[in-house]
Formats: C-alpha cells, sequence, structure tokens
C-alpha cells in the first residue's frame, strides 16, 4: 500500500520517521509519472516489510513542500533514511527498471 502524503502529514511521515521510506514524487499532467504510478504501486505490495515504507506527493498540490525538498523536475522518487534524503532517481533516470533495483538495495539493508 502507497501512503498518499500532503503538507499535513509529510513531515511526520517521512521527515520525522525512521527506517527507509520511498517518496514518489508526481505531478498532475506528468504522462512519465502516470506511466511510473502502476509499476511503483506493484513495487509497494511486492516489497514491503518492516523498515520500509512507500509513500507518494502530488507536487501540483504541494509546490512549497516539493521546492523545500530540492524537486525541481518530475518524476522523483527518493528514498529517505532517518529523515535524510540518501538516493533519488529524477526524470529520465526513475524508470521502472531503476525503481526497481533501488527498492531491492535498500530492501536487503532491511
Amino acid at each position: 500500500m502507497v501512503l498518499e502524503l500532503d503538507r499535513k502529514n509529510f513531515d511526520a511521515e517521512v521527515l520525522e520517521a525512521e527506517g527507509y521510506i520511498f517518496v514518489d514524487y508526481y505531478g498532475d499532467g506528468c504522462v512519465p509519472c502516470a506511466a511510473l504510478a502502476p509499476k511503483y504501486e506493484g513495487f509497494a505490495e511486492t516489497y514491503a516489510k518492516e523498515g520500509l515504507k512507500f509513500t507518494s506527493l502530488n507536487t501540483s498540490k504541494a509546490r512549497r513542500l516539493a521546492i523545500s525538498q530540492q524537486i525541481m523536475g518530475l518524476p522523483v522518487v527518493a528514498v529517505y533514511k532517518d529523515g535524510q534524503k540518501v538516493e533519488e532517481l529524477v526524470k529520465d533516470d526513475a524508470t521502472a527498471e531503476a525503481v526497481e533495483e533501488m527498492i531491492k538495495k535498500y530492501h536487503d539493508m532491511v
């Protein structure tokens, strides 16, 4: 299951959370984002386990928050550990294959 983030819960669910948090940053009208979404949902089901959390944030509804996290292009899939961003895949690098590889890497660390 993917938890939908917004301005109200982002800090608590990502910046103040322990463990590894994946955040799928997407926007309204972003075609690559829409193509990635079902794959990301599938990864969340496949790789879900204690210590890994899958979330998403619609940057169209939270522009300032996205900018505060240095999200300048879409799609972005970022990994946070104990509130700190440790890795991200941006735009053309955010393919389903690359995202799955990144998830596997952190999945094995938990």
